[in-house]
Order: C-alpha cells, then structure tokens, then sequence
C-alpha cells in the first residue's frame, strides 16, 4: 500500500501556506505545520499562523496547541508528525506537510541523528562557552570548526548551534554528513515540492509581510505576551519579529528601526532557509512569478502527485 506524504516547503514569504492550503482542499485532506513556533497558542501575528479563514475549511494539526513554556523539538514534531499521519492514511487521506523548519522536516524524514558514545563532557564545555561568550561565541566557534553548517544556522538559534558542535567534537564530521548518510527510519513515502522565487519579489514579499505584521497588532502581541508573565528568554521568543520588538518596548531602538531589523533578518533567514533546502536534492522546485496564481500551482503539484502532469 502507498503511504504518501506531500511536504511544501521553501523559505519564509514564498507563498507555500497558500499553496499548502489550496492543495488540501483539492485532496480533501489535513495539514500538519512545520513551523517551529506556530505550535505554541500565545504566537499568532508573529508566526502568520493561518486564521479563521483558513481553518474553517482545512483542519491544521500542530498549530495554536502548545503553552509557550512547553518544550519542543525536531525529535517532538517527528513523533507527533508520525501519529498523524499514520491516522490520516489509515482514512484514506494523502496528508500535506507544510512549513520553513528544515530540521524538523528532516527529522521526520530522515529521523534523528544518534551520535555515539557519551558527549557529557563535550557538552558542559560548550555550556561554559554559552555562558561566559553567550550565542555569539558559541556561534563563533561554530563558524571556526564547521563552517559548513554554520551557514545553515543563526547565532540565535544557540541550541542547534550547540548541537552541531557536539556532533562535529563528537565524532569529527559535521552534522550535514550524518543526515546526508543515515537510513530514513520512516515508513513513508515523501513527496517534496519546494516554493521558490527571484530574490527581489521574495524581499518585496518579506517586507510586505512586516508591513502586514505590525498593522495587525504584532506590537500589541508582544505586549500581552510580556504583561502575561511569559520570560523574554523563552527560547520560542528568540525569534525574528518577536526579539525585534521586544528591544523595542525595552526602547533600545523606535518602532522604525525594529522594523528595518525584522525585515533584514527575515531576508537573513530566508537565505539561511534556501541553503539548507538547496543541500536536499529531494526536493522538487516550483519556481513562482509575482503573478503566480496559488491554485495554478497546487494544481500543477496535484497532477504530480497523482502521475498526470
């Protein structure tokens, strides 16, 4: 029996929950979001997690679920993906995989890398780093001994930052050869499609979105999400859009300049995404013009899946 499994993916602002979402319905199926910070409930504006108008006809797994004090991981998103889809397949269903983490989908598709022997000592090492240099140390370090994932990564992200350290001191090859050469523990059969576009309409598409973020209150999220007691060192805070105004409203800069840093660090991630996505040669490229029309293209991905292109 076929166990298929579509993935859309591709960098920020490309479009891909638009088409994720119109390819769900001609499917009659579900979606399962691989975002890394849409799961948590408190985190909507921030991490354009689809709306009503979305939801209201495609039903959305891993979305709006978690408290942000909650822990998760590529490892957690792998297992709850599993289950899913083992329950969607068993309706019949041909369940879509739709977001820009790219560990996480590879998680899921590749499983999660065991590296042997004991890393204890390796891993307080790199904490003391952490501690007396903070994430750009850590992150310097990344750059000096595997520069190679270092460009997949952002200082920010200081745990897959310590994570690959600890792989690369571990066993003397960077986390990139592992997922390159396991075996995909998985019982699926995936299909990726991967959105991209030019450079220029997906920085206008970017800064558009910034625009759109903060019309729709994303300073005003910031704000509840602080007065409800939630740490700014929250990890799930760490991220583009939600660090930017957080300095902001700790008036290190004014709402201008938190918006030029959001949209350059998105432009920043979006390039960070396409490198990581670009190593995968899994992945089949949809290339959209600014004109492209969304349910164009999950048709054209819809006659892929189903051998009728």
């Amino acid at each position: 029996m076929e166990r298929q499994v579509v993935i859309i993916t591709g960098p920020t602002a490309s479009g891909k929950s638009e088409i994720a979402f119109q390819l769900a319905r001609k499917l009659d199926t579900e979606i399962i979001s691989a975002d890394s910070r849409q799961i948590f409930d408190i985190l909507e504006i921030g991490t354009a997690r689809p709306g009503p108008e979305k939801t209201g006809k495609v039903k959305y797994h891993l979305s709006g679920i978690l408290d942000l004090n909650e822990p998760y991981n590529a490892a957690k998103f792998a297992e709850r993906s599993k289950k899913i889809l083992d329950e969607l397949l068993v309706k019949g269903k041909i369940p879509i995989i739709e977001g820009g983490a790219g560990l996480y989908i590879r998680a899921l598709v590749d499983g999660i890398i065991d590296v042997p022997g004991d890393i204890t000592e390796i891993r307080e090492e790199l904490k003391v780093v952490l501690k007396e240099k903070g994430k750009e140390g850590l992150y310097s370090l990344l750059v000096q001994e595997d520069p190679e994932s270092a460009e997949t990564m952002l200082p920010q992200n200081w745990q897959r930052v310590l994570r690959a350290l600890e792989v690369k001191r571990s066993t003397g090859k960077p986390i990139g050869w592992f997922h390159k050469n396991q075996q995909e523990s998985t019982q699926f059969e995936f299909i990726q499609f991967g959105i991209s576009r030019n450079r220029s309409d997906l920085y206008d598409r970017i800064n558009h979105r910034v625009d759109e973020m903060i019309r729709n209150g994303l300073v005003d999220e910031v704000k509840k999400i602080l007065n409800s007691g939630y740490s700014r060192e929250i990890n799930a805070l760490n991220t583009v859009g939600y660090k930017e105004i957080i300095q902001f409203l700790d008036k290190e800069f004014d709402l201008e300049k938190a918006v030029e840093l959001i949209e350059r660090n998105s432009r920043r991630y979006a390039k960070r995404q396409l490198t990581w996505f670009n190593a995968d040669k899994r992945i089949n490229w949809i290339a959209l013009a600014p004109d492209s029309d969304y349910e164009k293209t999950a048709q054209i991905i819809y006659n892929k899946i189903h051998g009728t292109e």
